[in-house]
């Protein structure tokens, strides 16, 4: 019963970090919530490292141990998970600094000090989340301190060039096991990959290839404990879902696509670098 109610917890608490994180124009956005652009900054950075602080107590034995550090490795299969933890590290911090610059350049920053903050907390907040594994059975990572720090430039410097921005993308997909508690660490169902939008090149806007983007994508199964381990990597041709629903003047749920892959709206081939 303690073991269920744990779960539905945090299945709870998640969905309103989920809430706070996809829809900010109901919290952080707009002048109706009173706070100034300073103060936006420092109630957002809360709101983060609190829910990271949540979770990593409730979920990643936060606080636990003593302090250490681990080598985990990078790629390799001899890896907890073949390198999928190192993307969702880059993800995480690279989605993150868009949502925070994004906020803070609504409160009224110009674009480049709003992305320039808004990479600062996505590391700042990373960065905390290492502290944490410090202090729990996983250990300080260096490689995900490192991917982190990509992961939050590569969002300041895409954030900055909308005229690169808008030919690439860096999604997550994710096929919910709803009987997995932290779905954040699944990642038997989880791909990443960057998406080559067609619709960014002048070459496709004004013909059906607009519809259309090149995905290179990496993904993992098995890890870390079966016997049929993969580390598969492939390229895929998709429907630019995203591009779709702006022309349906929905441009909140574009820009959500924008960084969430949807399941079977693209063909595959991979190759198993494990055979």
């Amino acid at each position: 019963m303690q073991s269920f109610l744990k779960q539905q917890t945090l299945k709870i608490y998640f969905f309103v970090f989920l809430m706070i994180i996809l829809f900010p124009p109901l919290n952080l956005q707009g002048n109706e919530t009173g706070f100034s652009k300073k103060e936006k900054v420092v109630v957002s950075n809360l709101i983060g490292l609190t829910t990271i602080t949540t979770w990593g107590i409730l979920n990643w034995d936060y606080f636990q141990n003593n302090p250490k550090k681990a080598d985990e490795g990078w790629f390799s299969d001899n890896t907890k998970s073949g390198g999928q933890d190192k993307l969702g590290h880059f993800y995480f911090s690279y989605s993150l600094s868009h949502i925070l610059s994004a906020i803070y350049e609504d409160s009224g920053y110009s674009c480049k000090k709003g992305a320039f903050l808004g990479a600062l907390s996505s590391l700042g907040m990373a960065s905390w989340m290492e502290i944490g594994d410090a202090f729990s059975s996983y250990g300080f990572s260096y490689e995900d301190f490192i991917m982190n720090l990509i992961g939050s430039t590569t969002g300041y410097f895409l954030y900055t060039h909308p005229e690169i921005s808008n030919k690439i993308d860096f999604r997550i997909e994710y096929r919910p096991d709803f009987s997995k508690t932290d779905f954040s660490t699944d990642y038997d169902h989880q791909k990443f990959l960057a998406a080559l939008k067609f619709d960014g090149f002048d070459f496709a806007k004004k013909n059906a290839l607009k519809y259309f983007e090149l995905h290179l994508g990496y993904y993992t199964r098995g890890y870390p404990d079966k016997i049929n381990r993969e580390r598969n990597i492939y390229i895929g041709l998709g429907i630019n879902v995203s591009r779709l629903f702006k022309q349906l003047s929905m441009p909140k749920t574009s820009k959500i696509l924008n960084y969430i892959q949807i399941p079977y709206t693209y063909i595959e081939t991979n190759k198993d670098l494990n055979r």
